[in-house]
């Protein structure tokens, strides 16, 4: 007997992502439409996610927003929830994105928030929870801006779901920094490319106020080491996103 789909597609972007998405298409295989667009990757994803049946592309890396909007550029239904390879929607968000796209026209796009996960614990401080993104929406009431953090955005109306996404973000605390510095890179590009400036106090006050948002107002001090590293890597961050936009300005000025 085939099963019953939910009338919605799904967006997902990927890049050599093998061992995270089969959980990840696990637990969407309830939609009727799944999109992936993968980015020239060089392991097994395209050929687990034709395993799956979704409907696959292959498109060279645009950066987050653009990607995205390719993906959902796609899909076949008016309904479209992103999600990331490195996330999974439970039991009870499936069970609401149904009633959604079946019964509700109160809004144009819905924010879920993000349960983060790490070293197999729930991190409910440190800034990152509740962490509400906006990933179901209708699809041709918005998009995605911005190359890293990318959001979707909309003049319609948004409406907060309180079941939550599962976010499997870092594997370890090597990962964390490796992904530190490849996103500053971009961020600061992206900055430099907006006409924004920096001087040299700006990556020291950055980052001091992000370490003391996170660790202290946001009590990640409450979870322990991964509370401390979290505080850490993103204050480094800040100082590196705004170190490297003074590069940039300081190349740009040795040409002139």
């Amino acid at each position: 007997m085939k099963v019953q789909k939910a009338p919605f597609s799904v967006a997902i972007i990927t890049k050599n992502e093998e061992k995270r998405l089969p959980d990840c298409l696990k637990s969407v295989s309830f939609a009727d439409d799944i999109v992936v667009l993968d980015s020239e990757s060089t392991d097994r994803t395209v050929e687990i996610a034709k395993e799956f049946g979704c409907r696959v592309f292959v498109e060279e890396w645009k950066g987050d927003g653009p990607q995205k909007n390719s993906a959902v550029a796609k899909c076949r239904y008016e309904w479209v929830f992103v999600i990331d390879a490195d996330e999974r929607i439970p039991k009870e968000t499936k069970n609401e994105i149904i009633k959604i796209v079946n019964y509700s026209h109160s809004a144009d796009a819905y924010s879920f928030p993000r349960k983060n996960l790490f070293h197999g614990k729930w991190i409910k401080h440190s800034d990152w929870w509740p962490d509400y993104k906006v990933r179901l929406f209708k699809k041709n009431a918005g998009q995605f801006h911005f190359l890293t953090h990318e959001a979707w955005l909309t003049k319609g109306t948004v409406k907060k779901v309180t079941t939550p996404i599962e976010h499997f973000s870092f594997s370890n605390y090597s990962d964390m920094f490796n992904v530190l510095n490849e996103r500053t890179t971009i961020m600061a590009k992206e900055l430099f490319d907006a006409g924004k400036k920096a001087t040299s106090f700006t990556p020291f006050l950055h980052g001091a106020g992000m370490f003391l948002r996170a660790y202290i107002l946001k009590l990640g001090f409450l979870n322990g080491l991964d509370g401390f590293m979290i505080a850490a890597t993103g204050a480094g961050g800040s100082f590196l996103k705004y170190a490297k936009l003074l590069e940039l300005q300081w190349r740009r000025e040795s040409t002139q």
